[in-house]
């Protein structure tokens, strides 16, 4: 069953945001603006964002984070996303991996990783995704075998978004031969990315950026000390991730900056046909915004809103598909239109993206028809 509880975002969320837009405003070197989460890898924006204090925000003082709620997490990320600031290279580590740690992975773990996650000077990607398995993810078949003191690690990722810069991989691998059961014998380790036996290829795109890449490990060694949480005990721990990875707002605002120059460019005097199209995709918006910031409400109150988060990225990826379709039809044949064509081509060439990552539509249709009860 669905459900998305109402909630809005508490008043004391409009100073945060306020405060995001001044340093925004005061960063020197933002980049192009993109408001896709994969583009822009800035160490060192990152690492100011850290010393703000907005990067593990929910997370445990003890580890370095601030302990303030979701929606003020929420707040961030929107502005964040909204500037098209350049947040790739700790993205994955604090939306995943971190909560991942925090849940699953040991004391050890969590006092060696995530501080320095919160400083904005470590940064992680995901191993999830192979060659010919599609979002198949029980037919993973990167092996990992046991050995003295750890595990060796063999086989190939794909589309691992920052691998070429970032600093490590929670890798889902196979722990024991493939039986009747697909989910058992899958479990989760850390590798160092910069690590002897693994090698990372850059996969160029049509934009011409590298944010994806191939990930080779050649009998990687891996200590048992890097293992997250129970061997075997992978695919608890990989589905839960996904529902951080499937509900927040970059879910729906990484073309969002097409919407931006599209609005800048219409000005104060609108066509029908332009307003028309300002309000179709502001309607979108809302109701999209709304449902995510309901399960940032549900992750709050420490639900699993696994289904709500596929309904969201699922919706999410065909809006972010049809905006710039919109923009495009009802776009004014007068007026310097170049800042609109640029955020209209880097969407464009990145779009094909959006509906891979964190799922294909087919299995996260999959995922809402079971959780109705369907299949």
């Amino acid at each position: 069953m669905l459900q998305f509880d109402r909630v809005s975002l508490p008043d004391t969320t409009d100073q945060l945001r306020r405060e995001v837009r001044v340093f925004l405003s005061e960063c020197d070197d933002l980049g192009r603006a993109n408001s896709d989460f994969t583009t822009g890898h800035n160490a060192e924006f990152s690492r100011q964002l850290g010393a703000k204090g907005w990067i593990g925000m929910t997370w445990p003082k003890a580890y370095g984070g601030a302990e303030r709620s979701f929606f003020e997490r929420y707040v961030v990320t929107e502005e964040l996303l909204a500037a098209g600031a350049p947040v790739s290279a700790h993205w994955v580590a604090d939306r995943q991996s971190g909560p991942l740690l925090l849940t699953y992975g040991s004391e050890a773990q969590r006092q060696k990783y995530l501080p320095g996650i919160v400083k904005g000077e470590s940064f992680f990607s995901i191993g999830m995704s192979e060659p010919n398995t599609g979002s198949d993810l029980a037919s993973v078949r990167t092996t990992a075998k046991r050995v003295a003191g750890g595990w060796l690690v063999s086989g190939t990722k794909l589309w691992t978004t920052g691998a070429h810069l970032n600093h490590y991989i929670i890798s889902l691998v196979r722990t024991e031969p493939p039986s009747e059961n697909r989910h058992a014998g899958l479990s989760q380790l850390i590798v160092d990315l910069k690590s002897e036996r693994v090698a990372v290829r850059p996969i160029k795109n049509m934009a011409g950026g590298e944010d994806f890449n191939e990930v080779v490990f050649d009998g990687a060694f891996v200590a048992d000390d890097d293992v997250v949480g129970e061997p075997g005990n992978g695919w608890e721990q990989v589905t839960s991730e996904l529902g951080y990875e499937r509900s927040g707002p970059e879910r729906f605002l990484s073309a969002f900056r097409v919407y931006v120059e599209f609005v800048r460019l219409v000005a104060t005097d609108p066509s029908v046909h332009e307003a028309a199209a300002v309000g179709r995709i502001a309607a979108h918006l809302k109701t999209l915004r709304r449902m995510s910031m309901s399960v940032a409400g549900m992750l709050e109150n420490r639900k699993t809103p696994n289904v709500e988060a596929a309904l969201v990225k699922e919706l999410g990826n065909n809006f972010e598909k049809l905006l710039p379709e919109i923009a495009r039809l009802a776009l004014p044949l007068s007026g310097d239109r170049t800042r609109f064509q640029e955020a209209y081509q880097d969407t464009l060439l990145l779009s094909p993206s959006f509906t891979l990552r964190g799922g294909t539509r087919e299995i996260l249709r999959g995922v809402i028809a079971r959780g109705l009860g369907l299949r």
